[in-house]
């Protein structure tokens, strides 16, 4: 859950919050430091292996955001370690889904209809399969409700073929390096969603946060078996929780979380940024974008 301030004509400062939501409910209680585990994880994979990839992230180091924007120096304590300093975009209404694995609604539809987003699959396939190669499954970005999947024959519709392909592209190629990298950190990129905006001059971004747990379905290589759900690297604590209340339909409002609930979702989460930089949280350094 994001909050997005516009700090000047052409700079958004975009502040992840700690509040979590669970089938489309927001809970009463924050997991600590969970929006500085998608602030840092984000900088980490741009700066690290994205850095040729054109995208909108300026800083998230404050002291940098406050040498640009120096408004915002009184208010550095509610939006410091969990903020990025972005360039202003115009987003485009598509989400960029790259699947590598059968799992969440691509099973739902493949047990439904053979397919995914559209495109027929081999027969036999159970959950938990890896779909070889990836395939760019994109969904509708819905100002409100639910995304919903559409087939890449509606991308083209609705931005144009040249810019579909560019979509499709850039999407598979970032998915492919950030498949290999999680995996020499023992963790499988199930799948991932990517979202793109265009500048005021025309110039393509990568925008948002890219390759987090919230964006991702991140799996330890360790429990991966085929035929079954995996547990994953993000919320699933909450998950699991609510999912043992028989008495919660779903709606809100939503219950109260138990303490070790939130512990034990905080520390999944920075678990992943750990596995997958080589660094605990506290020792990561912002890095220059500048």
């Amino acid at each position: 859950v994001r909050e997005v301030y516009e700090v000047s004509d052409d700079l958004l400062l975009m502040v992840a919050s700690d509040r979590v939501s669970a089938f489309d409910v927001v809970l009463p209680q924050p997991i600590p430091r969970k929006g500085e585990v998608l602030t840092k994880i984000t900088a980490w994979w741009l700066a690290t292996h994205f850095h040729h990839v054109p995208h909108h992230l300026v800083s998230i180091d404050p002291a940098d955001i406050i040498a640009a924007v120096p408004e915002l120096e009184p208010s550095r304590s509610q939006w410091a370690d969990r903020s990025m300093l972005v360039r202003k975009t115009r987003p485009v209404l598509v989400e960029c889904v790259v699947r590598g694995f059968l799992s969440g609604t691509a099973w739902k539809e493949y047990q439904a209809a053979g397919t995914l987003a559209g495109q027929e699959l081999p027969a036999g396939l159970v959950e938990s399969d890896a779909l070889t190669p990836p395939i760019f499954s994109p969904a509708t970005k819905a100002q409100e409700g639910h995304d919903e999947n559409i087939r890449y024959s509606d991308v083209v519709s609705l931005v144009g073929e040249k810019r579909a392909h560019r979509l499709k592209e850039a999407s598979l190629l970032i998915y492919s390096k950030a498949r290999d990298v999680a995996n020499e950190a023992d963790i499988i990129l199930a799948d991932t969603k990517f979202e793109f905006g265009e500048t005021a001059e025309g110039e393509l971004l990568l925008i948002d946060e890219v390759l987090t747990p919230d964006s991702s379905r991140f799996w330890p290589k360790e429990h991966y078996a085929t035929g079954r759900g995996q547990p994953s690297l993000d919320k699933q604590p909450i998950r699991d929780y609510l999912e043992t209340l028989s008495d919660w339909d779903k709606q809100p409002p939503p219950p109260d979380l138990p303490d070790v609930v939130v512990e034990a979702a905080s520390a999944r989460y920075q678990d992943v940024f750990r596995r997958l930089t080589g660094q605990p949280l506290d020792a990561f350094t912002p890095p220059e974008f500048l």
